[in-house]
């Protein structure tokens, strides 16, 4: 619709004429379309948005044409002709230059006379491009009328701009009268017709120690008397004025005979303020001129003091209490070190109708005193006594003073007279003892502080270098002096650190020795102890019990209530039971007197126990020593074994001693420490027990691993020594390949116990190769074991099996190890093991305690199942005997492994756990040793603790607890009737159910006496007769939340039963509905229950059998 155009300011018109034009077409269309024919919207709206495109086109094209121009105003010599072009000429960036664009504009100006003669044809439009310009020269008259003319056009409120722009332009401008507002008659006014006077404020006139008010410059103006009347300045403030008002003259020579009188005050016009102001007799300056001229002066002390005067140390001006505006500084406000330097005033006069003289006062100034002026010679006379002290001060002031380059300073000559008598045989005066004679103090203060005002005066620019040499002095000599300080305490350090160093290497090198002596010595002692066993064991000897933990630090560290962990073997208590043996006991935590007694009490049963008779109870209290080390106290919270803290403890060592002294004796341990060494060193006994590096390395999953591969007996598949993910991976990928059918695999710590480090992780179920592996397994056949079946299976499983274990491995104890993150970091830091988890859903865990004495015999000492509560994988009690596995396939295989472990030097006790289950595949029953612990457990202890309570013995052949007959009574023998059922023999089977893991916190609430009346209640006790029933172990005197039980039964299932009953019922008695406590005894009742189930059961099926084959018989 629209043609293209050139990109010109005047094109806008054509522009908007185009779209006119489109417009009225658009009409004319619309118009015609009415013979019925419907005009429909989409042909509307076409034409609508193709005239919408083109505005827009051209209101963009302009609109960057006009951006890349700069306007500017016409020069004085180019002036445009009207209708061509507005005031402001365009220059364009792109196309011109300055230069051009005024020739362009000289030639564009038509002056209006031209305008009136006739042109020819478009001599009056602009130039076409490409045209060639002509420069037309002007006269120096016609160049200023056009500068004029230009300047009235600027200026829009000149008189001449309306001419010229109707002359020039042709453009009348309307002519805007200035209306003058009519202001209205000044109305009368009623009253005063000045405004009031600022007045003294009521609280001033009140209170008088209140600080006066401001003083404006309008009130100065109006003179001293003004403010004198109105309050303002107070009646007994003392003025000097500068000028002063009285003129001075030539005053007449005094008689030499008058030299010695004093002089006489200056005659003082009888005016309430005490200055005659003759302003009009000589025209000098104006009243207003002089009071602006004129300085304040200091009042007196005593007037400040009266008056509650204070000045400011900063440059703000004061407001009036009527104004609060802020003022410019008047010179009433003005400080005495801003003021300019000028002669010294005439005489002060007093401005109260009191003309005597207050006190003297004087002025120094730029450092020198006037010592002509009448105040200070009548100073000199009143103390001409003293005058001697005096002048020494006045110098010390001036000097001061003079150095600082003070212009004025008002001196105070009583307080400078009382500064003298203080300081005539003294030191001389300081800066602030001078300062305190100075009457304007706080200005000559903020004049010698000022930094550098030092040096302003007289020889400043000598001090100044000398002051400059000493801190450069100064600052050369303390940087010396501290790199000196410095290299000197490095020095030290190096000389300090090089001997420490020097002496820990020592100490190392002793330590180290000491240790090669104590385990040489161990050595030795151990291999005499071995020669003579057999002779100790059948005589006299005592047992040196110390149940220390000796893991490492890091694993002390994170478990709670470490002492009371070392604690759960009290039971060994119960070796006094060998008429032979003496216990001296290390107690790991102090035990209370409600603790000892109840021991004390217990052990004294034995001899009841033996006869059967309750009454029989003896004292055994010189059997048996409970000895707490004194370290315990001095290290509360570090969590050392109980061998360390033994070891620092000196009394508690040479109390051991002498019980020992000249008897058999040898310690036994827990887990072996270094330390015991020590102790053994110190005691000079031996251990029973391997060498604690010894201890050490085969007491990790991964040393395990190697007895068990020796003892040849049957472990779960797996690997071991894994420290590095890259061997993780590989070993996990290829034990799933080979064993398909194990669902959970097992990672195990090397350095963990107690199924703290163990981590599991369903591979199976998250593995996506899993149904083809399978398949490939059934497709090869017997073929699967070959290692070129299983590569394509092994490669894709490797492929996938580190985003399984980051996704779905979980740690079993996640208080210790949160994560797995945390858990993989430690396996890979300390190494583990790879294991399978049965594939089976029944699980039987059992564990052996095992004896290799000295001489190198072999026993089995107990044998149980384990109890399970807190994780499946940690033992929270045990059954004993066991009765999962039949006992020639557990002994063969745990003499085995005791006859590895006597090959590799490891003597004393040791634990042995394995699993049972059902085979899915074969059926058959399956025994995996898995754990070795070469340790006293905690079991044995329970396990000598059930012997000393029933007097009974472990048939290790049957694995059969049996217990002594009770005594029967001699009756007469009586003929036994046709048909009469003959006596059944006593029952003499024991099963035990033990623990030492029962944890309680609503136990601390109820004392240990209370508890034992409570169960004695509800018959829970102990039966010596019949050799059955529940024995408790205390282990925690203070607290009170942890304690060992101990219930015996005639079969396994009553045992349990019983055992489970007795949690139940203390749960009961000391719990409430809104108070249950943190307890394991609920977890512990679910597993109890779940193996009541089992051994039903499973006598069930026996009692099938045995009726089967009678039937069949």
């Amino acid at each position: 619709m629209m043609t293209d155009i050139e990109h010109r300011p005047e094109d806008v018109g054509q522009i908007l004429i185009k779209v006119q034009d489109d417009i009225r077409q658009l009409r004319e269309n619309l118009t015609n379309k009415g013979d019925g024919k419907g005009i429909t919207i989409e042909e509307l709206e076409n034409a609508l948005n193709k005239t919408e495109k083109g505005l827009q086109q051209k209101a963009e094209q302009m609109l960057s044409q006009l951006n890349n121009q700069v306007q500017t105003l016409p020069s004085a010599d180019a002036i445009q002709a009207p209708g061509f072009m507005a005031l402001e000429s365009t220059w364009d960036l792109k196309k011109q230059t300055r230069g051009q664009h005024r020739i362009e504009m000289s030639q564009a100006y038509v002056p209006r006379e031209k305008l009136r003669q006739p042109q020819p044809a478009g001599a009056l439009l602009p130039l076409r491009k490409g045209e060639p310009t002509q420069l037309q020269g002007l006269s120096p008259g016609q160049q200023s009328k056009q500068t004029l003319a230009l300047r009235a056009v600027y200026n829009p409120h000149s008189q001449q701009n309306r001419p010229v722009m109707n002359e020039n332009f042709g453009i009348m401008l309307p002519l805007i009268p200035q209306s003058k507002e009519k202001k209205p008659p000044p109305k009368p006014v009623m009253g005063s017709t000045i405004e009031p006077l600022a007045v003294l404020p009521k609280a001033n006139r009140v209170d008088a120690q209140l600080a006066p008010p401001p003083i404006t410059e309008d009130d100065a103006r109006k003179g001293i008397l003004s403010l004198i009347e109105r309050g303002l300045i107070p009646p007994a403030a003392q003025l000097t004025l500068d000028p002063s008002p009285v003129k001075n003259r030539m005053v007449p020579l005094h008689n030499p005979e008058d030299r010695n009188k004093p002089p006489c005050t200056p005659e003082i016009a009888p005016t309430l303020a005490g200055v005659k102001l003759d302003l009009v007799t000589k025209n000098y300056e104006s009243a207003t001129e002089t009071m602006a001229k004129m300085p304040v002066i200091p009042p007196h002390p005593q007037s400040v003091n009266s008056l509650g005067l204070s000045r400011t140390t900063s440059g703000k001006t004061r407001t009036t209490s009527a104004a609060s505006s802020q003022k410019a500084k008047t010179p009433a406000t003005m400080k005495t070190y801003e003021m300019p330097i000028q002669p010294l005033p005439p005489p002060t006069t007093p401005a109260s109708g009191d003309f005597k003289m207050i006190s003297h006062r004087f002025a120094v100034q730029n450092g020198r005193i006037r010592d002509t002026s009448s105040e200070f010679l009548s100073f000199k006379q009143h103390y001409c006594l003293t005058w001697g002290s005096i002048v020494t001060v006045l110098k010390h002031l001036e000097k001061m003073l003079n150095n600082f380059a003070v212009p004025v300073a008002f001196i105070n000559g009583d307080r400078l007279a009382d500064l003298a008598e203080e300081f005539e045989l003294e030191r001389p005066p300081s800066i602030d003892d001078l300062l305190s004679c100075i009457v304007n103090r706080d200005d000559v203060e903020n004049i010698i502080f000022k930094p550098g005002r030092r040096f302003k005066g007289p020889n400043g620019r000598d001090i100044a270098s000398a002051k400059i040499q000493a801190t450069w002095k100064m600052y050369r000599e303390r940087s010396t002096y501290l790199e000196y300080r410095r290299r000197k305490w490095a020095a030290g350090v190096i000389a300090i650190s090089w001997i420490m160093h020097i002496k820990m290497a020592k100490v190392r090198q002793q330590l180290k020795q000491v240790r090669l002596d104590n385990l040489e010595n161990f050595r030795r002692r151990a291999k005499k102890f071995s020669m003579s066993w057999d002779r100790i064991k059948k005589s006299k000897r005592v047992i040196i019990h110390i149940p220390s933990l000796g893991l490492n630090q890091d694993i002390r560290d994170s478990i709670h209530d470490f002492g009371i962990r070392q604690n759960t073997q009290m039971s060994r208590l119960c070796d006094i039971r060998d008429p032979n043996v003496d216990v001296i006991f290390i107690s790991p935590v102090p035990l209370s007197e409600e603790t000892l007694q109840y021991y004390s009490k217990l052990l004294g049963l034995k001899s009841a126990i033996d006869s059967g008779n309750v009454e029989d109870q003896g004292e055994f209290s010189d059997r048996y020593k409970i000895i707490v080390p004194e370290a315990i106290k001095s290290f509360p919270t570090h969590r050392m074994c109980l061998s360390t803290l033994l070891k620092y403890s000196p009394q508690a060592l040479f109390r051991v001693k002498n019980l020992i002294k000249g008897r058999e004796a040898y310690m036994m341990t827990n887990v072996p420490h270094v330390d015991d060494l020590d102790i053994a060193q110190y005691l000079n006994v031996p251990i029973f027990a391997p060498e604690p590096e010894v201890a050490h390395l085969y007491s990790t999953k991964s040393g395990c691993q190697r007895i068990f591969a020796s003892a040849n007996v049957e472990t779960p598949p797996g690997d071991h020594d894994v420290y590095t993910m890259g061997l993780l991976h590989e070993c996990l990928a290829q034990l799933i390949t080979e064993n398909l059918n194990v669902k959970r695999w097992l990672f195990k710590l090397d350095d963990e116990f107690d199924g703290r480090g163990i981590a599991y992780c369903d591979v199976t179920e998250h593995l996506k190769c899993f149904t083809w592996a399978q398949k490939e397994e059934k497709r090869y056949g017997d073929k699967w074991s070959k290692k070129w079946a299983q590569e394509p299976v092994f490669i894709k499983i490797l492929a996938e099996i580190e985003d399984v274990l980051k996704n779905h491995a979980c740690p079993v104890n996640t208080k210790v190890y949160p994560t797995w993150d945390k858990f993989l970091q430690s396996f890979l830091s300390q190494g583990g093991v790879i294991e399978a988890c049965p594939p089976s859903d029944s699980i039987t865990t059992l564990t052996v305690d095992m004896l290799i004495e000295p001489n190198g015999a072999v026993s089995i000492v107990s044998c149980g199942d384990q109890i399970h509560a807190e994780s499946p994988f940690s033992c929270w009690g045990v059954s004993i005997p066991q009765s999962s596995v039949e006992p020639d396939v557990l002994n063969v295989a745990c003499y085995n492994i005791a006859e590895s472990c006597k090959r590799r030097g490891i003597m004393g006790y040791f634990a042995i756990d394995f699993v049972t289950f059902i085979h899915p595949t074969t059926m058959e029953q399956k025994l995996w040793a898995l754990d070795i612990s070469l340790q006293y457990s905690d079991s044995l202890a329970m396990f000598y603790l059930m012997q000393f309570v029933s007097n009974g013995t472990l048939n290790t052949k049957t694995h059969v607890f049996d217990v002594p007959p009770p005594k029967q009574e001699a009756k007469k023998r009586r003929r036994r009737l046709h048909g009469q059922d003959e006596e059944q023999p006593p029952n003499t089977n024991r099963f035990g159910v033990m623990s030492t893991r029962l944890l309680h916190t609503n136990l601390s609430v109820v004392h240990y006496s209370v508890f034992f009346q409570m169960c004695r209640a509800h018959g829970i006790g102990y039966d010596i007769k019949e050799k059955q029933g529940t024995v408790f172990m205390l282990i925690d005197s203070f607290n009170r939340e942890k304690l060992g039980m101990l219930a015996i039964g005639e079969t396994l299932q009553g045992a349990l039963a019983s055992f489970a009953r007795n949690m139940s019922v203390i749960h009961q008695e000391i719990s409430a509905p809104n108070m249950q406590g943190d307890t394991n005894f609920s977890r512990a009742i679910s597993d109890i229950e779940g193996i009541l189930g089992t051994t039903i059961q499973n006598a069930d099926e026996a009692d099938e059998e045995t009726e089967g084959s009678n039937e069949s018989k």
